[in-house]
């Protein structure tokens, strides 16, 4: 069994590209491989991952959650995700107070509800003018959303037309209904002419005809009596609407988003929706890259067997965002200790007016420079309110203020950026002071 890993620069055609540090072009990754002989090494070097992690970003000063999560376009059986709740976060997770059951929305499964047990009435066509969305629908017809099909449409990236249908009530997972599909290259919604093209009616689309397309239902629908669906006719839709009487489907499968207060799958209680921001990951790779690449090893029996891998993932940037989004205040950044680009801000004010302040802040810098003690010295010649505002809001953890003042009261100031605590200390005692700190 092996461990690899770097840190690495790297480069993605990201195509939703925000500013900040993340969801960009250019970033850096810490990266590691465990390379095993079977599943169990596989297993080990997963959890010494997922635990090292946990600690890892608990240094940082990072509260994470950790969530079960889609392979994606890494392949392999398992991944989880280390998420920082944050409401600005672009990751919706699916949350369970009681059990701790945590999943990204993209593969999180919930108790749906029982559907109502009815017999099978005649399918009728009504008049619905005007109600091509399904709260229109609802309205006009006097039925809950949850009496409703809708029909929702995707192309894949080999082209073909994907028609997803849910009950009115839910959301289609793209995710879910990517891999039920084995959509090559993801899934984009389909423009109107590619609708009408596969002989639909946008607002007023059934699953009834809808042949042209790849039909996925949901397995709620699957089992809903007499919903309400669209006619495939302007204006019009069907009442008793069954699935397997009326039209069947290429795939029965759950496509739908976990909403909030679902029945959790695991203990039943009330689920809760939270937004996060992804800063880690890790994947059971096995052997989908090790076959392709045709990596093995020679076994104890002279065989020749795959390499078993995992992949593991610290996003650089994404923590560092983080770190700052947890960790600042009114004033600008307050860096955790263990983080801070420089141990002490040191602030020399007055040292063109004062040959004394200009010295002994020279002489402290180079001494903690020397002692290996990193340091970001502000020598600037700024007024004393531009330099405090700066180093407040550059947020080392500690401020180290030389003035005429400060000289006066008995040496250097050092302020607290986390409490705000100030005191005076002799200029000879700042490195010990700076070093008990950490």
């Amino acid at each position: 069994p092996a461990i690899v890993y770097h840190f690495q620069t790297k480069f993605r055609d990201e195509p939703r590209a925000r500013g900040g540090l993340i969801r960009v072009r250019e970033f850096v990754m810490k990266d590691s491989y465990t390379l095993d002989a079977d599943e169990a090494g596989l297993d080990h070097g997963y959890r010494l991952h997922h635990e090292a992690y946990e600690k890892i970003f608990a240094r940082l000063g990072l509260d994470t959650v950790v969530v079960g999560a889609d392979v994606g376009i890494m392949g392999g059986s398992l991944a989880h995700e280390f998420m920082v709740l944050n409401e600005h976060g672009e990751d919706t997770l699916v949350l369970c107070d009681e059990c701790g059951y945590a999943a990204n929305q993209q593969i999180a499964t919930v108790t749906k509800p029982e559907p109502p047990v009815e017999e099978a009435r005649p399918l009728e066509e009504v008049a619905t003018p005007g109600a091509d969305t399904i709260a229109s629908l609802a309205a006009h017809l006097g039925v809950g959303t949850d009496r409703t099909a809708k029909a929702t449409f995707f192309v894949t990236g080999d082209g073909r037309t994907v028609t997803a249908i849910v009950r009115g009530d839910y959301e289609v997972n793209e995710t879910k209904l990517a891999n039920a599909v084995k959509a090559v290259g993801g899934l984009r919604p389909a423009q109107l002419e590619e609708i009408t093209a596969a002989g639909m009616e946008p607002g007023y689309a059934s699953p009834i005809g809808a042949h042209d397309t790849v039909v996925v239902v949901d397995d709620l629908v699957a089992l809903s009596p007499n919903l309400v669906a669209g006619a495939n006719r302007h204006g019009y839709h069907l009442l008793n609407v069954n699935h397997g009487r009326d039209f069947t489907a290429d795939l029965v499968v759950d496509i739908t988003n976990a909403r909030e207060g679902d029945p959790c799958p695991q203990c039943g209680k009330p689920l809760v929706l939270r937004h996060g921001i992804e800063v880690g990951n890790i994947f059971k790779l096995g052997t989908d890259f090790t076959e392709a690449l045709g990596a093995t090893y020679l076994a104890e029996d002279g065989s020749r067997r795959l390499v078993v891998m995992g992949s593991y993932g610290i996003g650089l940037g994404r923590a560092v965002a983080c770190i700052v989004e947890e960790h600042h205040d009114d004033k600008g950044i307050v860096w955790p200790r263990v983080v801070a680009p420089y141990a002490a801000h040191l602030v020399a004010l007055g040292a063109t007016k004062d040959p004394a302040v200009a010295e002994s802040a020279e002489d402290l810098y180079q001494r903690l420079t020397d002692a290996g003690v990193e340091v970001l010295y502000d020598d600037r010649d700024e007024s004393p309110g531009v330099k405090l505002t700066d180093a407040e809001l550059l947020g080392m953890p500690t401020i180290v203020t030389i003035s005429t003042r400060s000289m006066a009261g008995g040496g250097a100031e050092m302020t607290d950026r986390a409490t705000g605590e100030r005191t005076i200390r002799p200029i000879a005692d700042v490195e010990a002071e700076l070093r008990a700190q950490g």
